[in-house]
């Protein structure tokens, strides 16, 4: 249900422990839909890694932190939380991480764009941790702002080897130019998990925006903007093998949908054009005010899909 864009209804919260326990909070306001995201069944208690409170359900591995950062502190803790992924997850592999970054456009050291900066952090603790090859074995992503002055990082992580696809649409964001910063995006645009039960399979679609190549399209225009962003989700889903449109589709699924918006008035037209073209009866979705890792991006949608 669509609401005014100056109703907010809480702040954005997320749950690794099942059932909506053990919420916490990103920063984000929420405009309209669901306030919380519990995307995995019950959870237990992992202990910790570093930052990282873990857990497990079934054949995942669950992790989350929020660390305290400054301009000056970022790109460290940056890599130093996902030195502490990378070591917790050990012989699992990593499908999915959620990002959000404070102040994420802001100038932050030396002058760099804080999304640049904690780009570099995230791709120089991939590449000591994994080797120059890292980027063929990245996992699906997403990283947006908050309005909290801590980093969190979320990600899930399976027992079964996963599958990373690109969007024949654009660029690889880890093979963007020199251009965009100075270490390229480390993220696959989606990752899918064919788990041995359905609880353990999952496809797992990064945040997407209008973004052709490697350029953004249609800057300040919103509605020019979610044309193109639609266009390709429909194409990287195509790449996974699913169709994510409002069609009728012969088998059921459990499908979740986090929408960013630059400016919150855009929420109402957002959400009419997604009711008509992307949202099926039972999909679960949030719209939340948020800034997205390019100030000319408006809108920014990511999907998660359980059989």
């Amino acid at each position: 249900m669509a609401l005014a864009a100056t109703q907010l209804i809480s702040r954005f919260g997320i749950s690794l422990q099942g059932n909506g326990t053990g919420v916490r909070e990103v920063g984000i306001p929420v405009l309209a839909g669901e306030s919380v995201e519990s995307l995995f069944g019950p959870a237990t208690s992992r202990g910790r890694e570093g930052s990282l409170d873990l857990f497990e359900a079934g054949e995942w591995l669950l992790g989350m932190a929020s660390v305290p950062v400054t301009a000056l502190t970022l790109e460290r803790e940056t890599r130093a939380l996902y030195h502490s992924i990378l070591v917790a997850s050990g012989t699992f592999h990593l499908a999915r991480i959620w990002n959000y970054v404070p102040a994420i456009n802001a100038a932050g050291e030396s002058g760099i764009e804080n999304y640049r900066v904690f780009c570099r952090g995230r791709s120089l603790a991939f590449e000591e941790r994994l080797g120059s090859g890292f980027k063929k074995i990245l996992p699906s992503g997403s990283a947006v702002g908050t309005n909290s002055n801590s980093l969190t990082v979320v990600f899930a992580a399976s027992r079964s080897v996963p599958h990373h696809f690109e969007n024949p649409l654009q660029v690889p964001a880890y093979e963007y130019p020199e251009d965009y910063g100075p270490r390229s995006p480390s993220f696959a645009r989606a990752t899918v998990v064919r788990g041995a039960a359905a609880s353990a399979s999952g496809i797992f679609i990064s945040g997407t925006a209008a973004i052709r190549g490697h350029a953004t399209m249609a800057p300040g225009d919103v509605r020019a903007q979610l044309d193109v962003t639609l266009e390709n989700l429909e194409s990287i889903a195509a790449e996974c093998g699913v169709t994510l449109s409002n069609a009728p589709v012969g088998r059921a699924r459990t499908r979740n949908f986090k929408v960013y918006l630059r400016e919150a008035r855009d929420q109402r037209i957002v959400a009419q054009a997604l009711e008509s073209r992307l949202l099926r009866p039972g999909d679960g979705v949030s719209y939340l005010r948020s800034d997205i890792c390019r100030k000319e991006l408006s809108v920014e949608i990511e999907a998660t899909i359980f059989e």
